[in-house]
């Protein structure tokens, strides 16, 4: 599972990227395989990373931004919006957003947990709780069936 997670990890960096230089998502893609996942350089290995999975995530959230932000901003404090969050607060909240559509298959608390260590690596203390607190609005009205009526997962 360490794989996915570095896939994770490496495409909130992606998605960063996309949005701070504008590039494509294939030429990102295509970056990142060659020179930032799996291989070494001078002898120190590189993450190792589901590099499907991670192109899985990317070509996703660009495909689905505009039905991602909209749940993401529902849940979001009256009067913010997305482009109030941090870019790395977005791409963490939009690559989980895109899990908690496309990929049934991964348990939403799962998807969270994940998200929440990522924003761990990049934030204080404040920021993660705060996008934990988004990540399970937006997992709750998209996956209802998995939280049972105490609210518990």
């Amino acid at each position: 599972m360490q794989a996915r997670t570095n896939a994770r990890l490496a495409a909130v960096q992606a998605l960063y990227q996309l949005e701070t230089t504008g590039a494509g998502v294939e030429t990102v893609v295509l970056e990142f395989r060659t020179h930032r996942l799996g291989g070494e350089i001078e002898g120190d290995v590189l993450h190792e990373a589901d590099e499907d999975f991670f192109a899985e995530l990317l070509r996703g959230v660009v495909r689905l931004q505009t039905r991602i932000d909209p749940m993401i901003e529902k849940r979001l404090a009256k009067g913010w919006t997305l482009t109030r969050l941090d870019a790395t607060a977005r791409a963490i909240l939009r690559a989980a957003g895109f899990e908690f559509i496309h990929r049934a298959d991964i348990p939403a608390r799962t998807v969270i947990n994940e998200y929440i260590e990522i924003a761990r690596a990049f934030f204080g203390e404040e920021d993660p709780r705060f996008i934990n607190a988004v990540l399970d609005g937006v997992a709750r009205d998209l996956r209802s069936e998995e939280f049972d009526a105490a609210g518990r997962a």
